[in-house]
């Protein structure tokens, strides 16, 4: 009854993947229903689980999150399930680094999400891919993927032009 109610609200939808391949199966369809029903989410953020420093995972009460292959196929999966009732399917730099990015884009995802600062969430369960990306530095990396990159507000219509240029030539808040 809640993710009904929020999904009327234009939501963005995340999935942590730390269930067996067909509890996510029947997650997504759940998923695709709702969305039919709804027309609620934004888009969909399926987010691979870091288990590495967890605690979850250190007292042994949490399965290894999903290998590298897993993660980018649930973005395709994602794609395939979702398509057309929910149109972004996100991938996380945060959690996918670089080349994880570029594999998800390539499997179906159409977003990077945001720049983030001071992101200590994912570092502190044992990722190294970063806390914070500079609007340049992710451009630059859309653009090497072969990529055309866009910012855009929470709804994905184009962002403000005067809050896009407020964003560009600024410092990193954490060194």
């Amino acid at each position: 009854m809640l993710i009904r109610l929020v999904s009327v609200l234009l939501q963005p939808l995340c999935l942590v993947m730390s269930k067996k391949t067909y509890h996510v199966a029947r997650h997504l369809l759940r998923i695709r229903d709702l969305q039919q029903e709804t027309r609620g989410f934004t888009e969909f953020v399926p987010l691979p689980f870091v288990h590495m420093e967890a605690p979850i995972y250190l007292k042994g009460k949490a399965r290894e999150g999903p290998t590298y292959r897993e993660a980018v196929l649930i973005h395709a999966v994602s794609r395939i399930v979702l398509n057309p009732l929910i149109k972004n399917i996100q991938t996380s730099w945060v959690k996918m680094g670089p080349s994880g990015v570029k594999d998800c884009l390539d499997a179906g995802a159409n977003d990077l999400g945001g720049t983030l600062m001071n992101e200590s969430i994912t570092r502190a369960a044992g990722t190294r891919h970063g806390q914070e990306m500079l609007p340049e530095t992710m451009e630059q990396l859309i653009v090497q993927l072969g990529r055309k990159p866009r910012q855009r507000d929470t709804v994905y219509r184009n962002a403000n032009p005067l809050q896009k240029s407020k964003s560009f030539g600024n410092k990193l808040l954490v060194n």
